[in-house]
């Protein structure tokens, strides 16, 4: 299973923080999943790249058989002792310890721009059944707010050749292929609610590429996004509200 450099050290030595600082999603979101991708009571449903379960905790609560496909040690770990009630199995995009046909729906929340490649879509389509549903889920920082920009100009020198959901490059696999239905966009507006160290320290100490820098690098970036308290009134307020759009995206698998 080929993982990128920054996934496995990253996500390895801050599974922890990725936990405490990672948005939950937003209530309005059940309803596209059991109504739209088809996770509801009874059906059979992969989360794909789970990482600690954030995602397959809101898929178990639909009542869903969930199997979560993780392939990071560290982070399935955490996945077990957060979510009741799931399969929790080693494996990546290109290679799930799945038969064929055997579920009904997959989710990638905050995953997929991961493994955007040909290999992955057929396997995904593999498992699926026929009418089988594709979710790809993400948690956008909204940019409008010029604290939320600043943060982004603080962490994006060091990202290297880290996938990123913004560049879009994720849609590539898409294009031109007849194994899934083009993708449909649906947004809702979140955000989320916590103290500066959970909703910024938190969260982006635990992005890929700053949890796999040097311990010193890593001192570096946490003392510049301190330093926006300085410049953001807002951001010494005892609860901040952090703004998200969280994007899903949907595809039927064809044949």
């Amino acid at each position: 299973m080929a993982i990128h450099e920054a996934a496995q050290q990253g996500y390895s030595s801050e599974s922890s923080t990725y936990q405490r600082g990672r948005p939950e999603y937003p209530a309005q979101l059940l309803g596209w999943l059991e109504c739209d991708l088809g996770a509801r009571a009874g059906a059979e449903v992969v989360d794909l790249g789970a990482g600690t379960g954030k995602f397959t905790g809101l898929l178990a609560r639909l009542g869903a058989s969930v199997t979560a496909i993780e392939p990071v040690d560290a982070m399935r770990e955490r996945l077990v002792q957060a979510v009741s009630g799931v399969r929790a199995l080693p494996g990546s995009a290109e290679s799930m310890p799945l038969a064929d046909a055997s579920v009904d729906a997959v989710t990638c929340a905050q995953a997929f721009h991961w493994f955007a490649n040909e290999a992955a879509l057929r396997e995904i389509h593999r498992v699926l059944r026929p009418g089988g549903r594709l979710g790809l889920v993400w948690n956008v920082r909204d940019e409008t707010a010029d604290w939320v920009a600043a943060i982004t100009k603080i962490i994006t020198p060091y990202e290297g050749d880290t996938p990123r959901h913004y560049t879009g490059r994720w849609r590539q696999p898409f294009e031109g292929q007849d194994l899934f239905t083009p993708l449909q966009r649906t947004v809702f507006a979140h955000s989320h609610v916590g103290n500066f160290d959970q909703v910024v320290i938190d969260r982006f100490m635990s992005v890929s590429f700053i949890a796999a820098l040097p311990d010193q690098k890593k001192r570096e970036v946490e003392a510049r996004l301190r330093g926006l308290q300085e410049d953001f009134p807002e951001l010494r307020q005892e609860a901040i509200a952090f703004p998200y759009q969280t994007e899903a995206w949907l595809s039927e698998r064809r044949g």
